[in-house]
């Protein structure tokens, strides 16, 4: 009986430990994800976002081509719709953000975009729960983008493009994963997305020549926002369930409003620091009830 209480409570510090360092990959992924954002902001006056997107594809498409070895010469045609719809999406929403980022700052931007996987957990439901979760979310929504002299319009709409591609990446990476083994269909994605940035970025770069340090903000963004989520991310997802991974991402908004505070110089006001508390709050919310569902 002892020898069974020790294993009991053997396993159990494993599981906690595991749990902890579950919830560390989690908070590095997400710090460095907005640490990149604000990296490749350092690079927009020389090369700017076009250029700095451009790179940070190639990256993301070297990481991933090596991490998920696909095979393309094997999909068949209702494998590769989703595979190009997703490398649009990832063209898009990575463009969108980061010349919303160049526009209205890290925070506001990341904030906005968090509305994408916010719908994605709301559509469908009928839950009142839900249904306060969308309300209080229009409602920041709303004093985020309240008319002020220095509202940028196209900056907001930018960010929330970038949240129509976040909901689409999601639910075109759950038909992925129903079609294609492993993380093929991603990487596959990526190769496309940055085929299709190739000619886009050389000429970006052509345009507005960049100098060694803003290239080497762009380089460094690719990793910190590509590589490093990308591998923290599958290996969190090994020691915590799926349902706390989604609400621990709902840290990412004010992990990016505090990046853009201190390293970007980018300060918000406290009605803003309040309406980013409440899109977090009905993010995790929703992903709470949409989990136990």
């Amino acid at each position: 009986m002892a020898m069974r209480t020790r294993s009991g409570g053997t396993a159990t510090a494993g599981a906690r430990t595991g749990r902890w360092a579950g919830v560390a990959l989690m908070l590095g992924s997400g710090l460095s994800n907005q640490v990149g954002a604000a990296v490749a902001a350092l690079a927009f006056p020389v090369i700017g976002p076009v250029g700095v997107v451009a790179v940070r594809q190639w990256v993301a498409a070297a990481v991933l081509l090596a991490a998920g070895r696909p095979r393309p010469w094997t999909f068949t045609a209702a494998q590769w719709r989703p595979v190009l719809g997703l490398a649009v999406v990832f063209a898009t929403m990575n463009l969108s953000l980061y010349e919303a980022v160049s526009r209205i700052g890290l925070g506001l931007a990341v904030t906005l975009e968090f509305l994408g996987p916010l719908a994605v957990a709301l559509a469908g439901s009928r839950r009142r729960a839900d249904l306060v979760c969308a309300v209080a979310a229009a409602g920041a929504v709303a004093v985020l983008t309240r008319p002020r002299p220095a509202t940028d319009y196209l900056g907001i709409g930018l960010a929330l493009l970038a949240a129509a591609c976040w909901g689409c990446y999601i639910l075109l990476n759950r038909t992925l994963g129903a079609r294609l083994p492993g993380a093929q269909g991603s990487a596959a994605a990526a190769a496309v997305s940055g085929l299709l940035y190739a000619p886009v970025g050389a000429v970006a770069l052509w345009l507005r020549p960049p100098t060694a340090p803003a290239l080497a903000c762009a380089l460094t963004a690719g990793v910190l926002a590509s590589a490093v989520p990308f591998l923290a991310d599958a290996l969190a997802l090994r020691r915590v369930p799926v349902h706390f991974f989604g609400i621990f991402m709902s840290v990412n908004p004010v992990l990016a409003a505090l990046v853009g505070t201190v390293v970007l110089g980018q300060r918000l006001d406290a009605a803003s620091w309040a309406a980013i508390a409440v899109v977090v709050t009905a993010n995790a919310t929703a992903v709470t009830t949409a989990a136990r569902r």
